[in-house]
């Protein structure tokens, strides 16, 4: 992997970078569509590269239980087994294995838990995870971390940040692929600054390729998270990419952005997408309420997606209230152009120095005040 910063915005922290990958090269900052299970719920590798996306998100943790880090090796790693020739990142597991809750046990080996599926226990420590991941195949792989719930008390975040840093070192020890996949570092400490700032110093310390914040939007008051990315983000190195995870609101992805963030992740469009909920620039709209019953008006009349050019929210609402696939199909498609085409939108911003004018904007039709 390389990362080359291409400019920074004169009025942020705001910056443009190049990722490339062996597969392809990002324009950064980036929005990166979740595919947890090998696969970006409704949609077909082709239509994520119709609407620009380059790069996804899969998840350790569920293809480790299902189908098995092993099959997807076989197969000939999770690229050729999903058919997916842009870049893959792969989280660590730790969040949904964290997620878990009284099904699972943490020590300094790592967790032992309790599968969600059917109750059977497994084990995933820091060279589990870095095996998994190595077996899957994806370009860029993330150290196991310890994600804390939201509220968590002092005294407890300091000994998941403690540990977080130990088995990132277990990591880069395990890694020993580094010549086709790039391993990133993941900051921890929760709301407590003096502990944020001691996880990315201490993580920053291990000389990973590239730096992610976690543990941030699982409950956390928004102004928390702000504040925390304000005085996080700038101990991590200017020249490596920085990657918020979890985060793919409008608005958080111009607050991430303008605070020095490189790449997001979220399953929020795709979730919603799947409730009748749809992203416009003049804010959220629930295309399955009886409102649009007549409505033959795209779901945005400013947006230029292939959903927007060819249905009405009337047949949309139609769709989705018969629980015809089509429907959750379309309303996926849209909202992850809606983010991709809003990262295009904001990197054109950062390129001609008017992003503060452009959030402005947005945040005045969006209604966010």
């Amino acid at each position: 992997m390389e990362f080359k910063l291409i400019k920074k915005d004169k009025h942020s922290k705001a910056r443009l970078g190049k990722l490339k990958t062996a597969k392809n090269t990002i324009d950064t900052p980036v929005f990166m569509p979740v595919g947890t299970q090998a696969t970006v719920k409704t949609m077909t590798p082709d239509e994520l590269k119709k609407i620009g996306a380059k790069i996804i998100l899969s998840n350790t943790y569920h293809l480790y239980l299902r189908p098995g880090h092993k099959l997807v090796k076989e197969a000939g790693g999770l690229h050729k087994f999903m058919n997916w020739d842009g870049s893959i990142l792969t989280d660590s597991g730790g969040f949904q294995v964290f997620s878990l809750g009284r099904l699972r046990e943490i020590n300094e080996k790592g967790v032992t838990f309790r599968s969600h599926i059917d109750g059977s226990l497994h084990f995933i420590g820091p060279e589990t995870s870095i095996e998994i991941q190595n077996s899957l195949g994806a370009d860029i792989i993330m150290a196991f971390d310890e994600c804390v719930q939201y509220p968590a008390s002092y005294d407890y975040v300091k000994e998941a940040v403690d540990r977080t840093t130990r088995w990132a070192e277990r990591c880069k020890r395990a890694h020993k692929d580094t010549k086709r996949q790039t391993l990133f570092g993941i900051v921890q400490g929760g709301v407590y600054r003096d502990l944020r700032l001691k996880s990315a110093s201490d993580i920053v310390s291990l000389d990973f390729e590239g730096y992610a914040v976690g543990g941030l939007s699982v409950g956390e008051p928004k102004s928390d998270m702000y504040e925390i990315l304000d005085s996080t983000v700038p101990i991590l190195p200017e020249k490596k990419p920085r990657y918020l995870m979890g985060v793919g609101a409008p608005d958080d992805l111009f607050e991430g952005v303008l605070r020095g963030i490189d790449m997001f992740d979220c399953v929020l469009p795709t979730r919603i997408a799947r409730n009748g909920t749809v992203f416009t620039k003049q804010g959220k709209l629930v295309v399955r309420n009886s409102t649009y019953a007549r409505d033959f008006s795209p779901l945005d009349k400013e947006c230029d997606c292939y959903v927007c050019k060819n249905y009405s929210r009337a047949y949309i609402r139609h769709l989705i209230n018969t629980n015809e696939i089509l429907g959750i199909r379309l309303t996926t498609i849209h909202n992850l152009h809606f983010l991709i085409k809003l990262m295009s939108e904001i990197r054109n911003a950062i390129d001609g120095d008017y992003l503060l004018e452009l959030k402005e904007e947005f945040f005045k039709k969006y209604g966010y005040k």
